[in-house]
């Protein structure tokens, strides 16, 4: 483990991998100009071509030691979507394996400036855009491992809500807490004029929290990123306004 990722970099560098060629996989069956419902305006080969793009982006990030202006953004001519993507990752993943995840690098976190915050980051763009490829052909989605989801959970509440909101200028109407558990993991999200914070906490916490959201790793995974529908976790308290702000916040955190 390194920086702020609850599993091993081992075991994330190889669900990067699985993920890969999960997201390859489905995209050689769904037409590449099939509309992608949760990402609004692009088609699978959009998709597919944005994930090359942010892995070349991510060695930019730690080539460079500094925010990227200029990488490969689309195929080379001649190169396949699916070549793009590979090569991408293929050059980013040598670049993480030669370096200790704990190892300093530039990235727009200061809570996790090391090599281990791109390994996660990526891991999760990919897992997430592997799911949106499968439902937009109808396929069966692939489970996600828990311990993969737990630490998407975790990323989500604590870099998109607690660090990127903030960073946009954006916060909630109203003050309100959600907790969030889900195998054996807990978050407090709070939210409201005057913050916008999420953490790790115990379940004894999570007992102040206005509500409680719960539900398998993977569905609180995919709900957090929008790609479940609001309804789909369960709800212990009275307070579904403080859930539905809390989705909505994710919507604008992630777009």
């Amino acid at each position: 483990m390194a920086g702020q990722a609850l599993i091993d970099h081992g075991r994330l560098l190889d669900a990067f991998g699985q993920e890969v060629e999960l997201l390859v996989e489905a995209a050689r069956i769904v037409p590449a100009d099939t509309p992608v419902p949760t990402c609004p305006g692009w088609v699978v080969g959009d998709v597919v071509r944005h994930v090359g793009s942010v892995y070349r982006a991510a060695l930019g990030w730690l080539v460079e030691g500094r925010r990227p202006y200029e990488w490969q953004r689309d195929p080379a001519p001649g190169q396949t979507d699916e070549s793009y993507v590979r090569q991408g990752f293929a050059d980013l993943r040598e670049v993480l394996e030669w370096h200790d995840p704990a190892e300093r690098a530039a990235s727009w976190w200061p809570a996790d400036e090391t090599y281990g915050f791109w390994c996660r980051r990526m891991a999760h763009d990919t897992t997430v855009h592997r799911v949106d490829v499968e439902s937009a052909g109808g396929l069966e989605p692939t489970g996600i491992p828990d311990d993969v989801a737990i630490d998407g959970v975790d990323e989500a509440l604590t870099l998109w809500f607690g660090h990127r909101l903030p960073m946009l200028g954006l916060s909630g109407t109203r003050a309100g807490s959600v907790a969030v558990h889900t195998g054996d993991h807990s978050w407090i999200a709070r939210a409201g004029p005057a913050e916008t914070v999420a953490r790790r906490c115990s379940e004894d916490d999570v007992k102040g929290a206005d509500v409680v959201v719960t539900q398998a790793p993977a569905t609180v995974y995919l709900w957090l990123w929008g790609r479940q529908r609001l309804g789909a976790v369960d709800v212990d308290g009275d307070d579904d306004d403080a859930v539905g702000q809390l989705w909505a916040l994710m919507r604008l955190a992630t777009r």
